[in-house]
């Protein structure tokens, strides 16, 4: 019944600098790189990105002007996963302590969305909250704690995300 279904994402950061900082040079220059190897990866569905259609890294849903926010769609779980943690992505992650600070409470949330279906950075941000209130839940979870799709038996399961990635403070 997935195929009714894709997996959203949310993950956002608070910059250690400010987004034209050499401190934050690598992990902006890598962003187009980043983006472009998303969206060849197999189960890519959609990102956020800017009105200019390029990153959403010029997205500012807060004042904080080093706080930014990424969201994506997939077909599947285990497209994302295999992202996330087991392509050239993995290792501009296993830097993000580099580039942003120790953020409190969850910092990434998981939730299937009807296929079509383009979520809005409010919509990551509930979700975020969601998470961060009740812990994983069928409307906001984590690798560790993924919930099956709507319509999907099952119990959650835990995918065994690298220790250092599980998406929570």
């Amino acid at each position: 019944m997935t195929e009714r279904w894709h997996l959203a994402q949310i993950n956002v950061g608070r910059l250690v600098a400010p987004a034209e900082d050499p401190a934050v040079a690598d992990f902006m220059n890598a962003l187009a790189h980043v983006n472009a190897l998303a969206e060849a990866a197999p189960g890519f569905v959609w990102r956020l990105k800017d009105d200019l259609g390029a990153g959403a890294t010029e997205i500012r849903p807060a004042p904080d002007q080093q706080f930014i926010v990424n969201m994506s769609a997939w077909t599947d779980a285990d497209s994302l996963f295999a992202f996330v943690y087991r392509s050239a992505h993995t290792p501009f992650m296993a830097r993000r302590r580099e580039w942003f600070d120790r953020f409190e409470g969850a910092y990434q949330a998981l939730w299937w969305i009807p296929a079509g279906h383009e979520p809005t950075v409010e919509e990551g941000l509930s979700r975020l909250w969601l998470l961060d209130r009740y812990g994983p839940c069928p409307q906001a979870f984590t690798f560790k704690a993924r919930f099956p799709a709507p319509g999907d038996a099952g119990q959650p399961i835990d995918m065994q995300p690298d220790p250092w990635c599980v998406g929570r403070a």
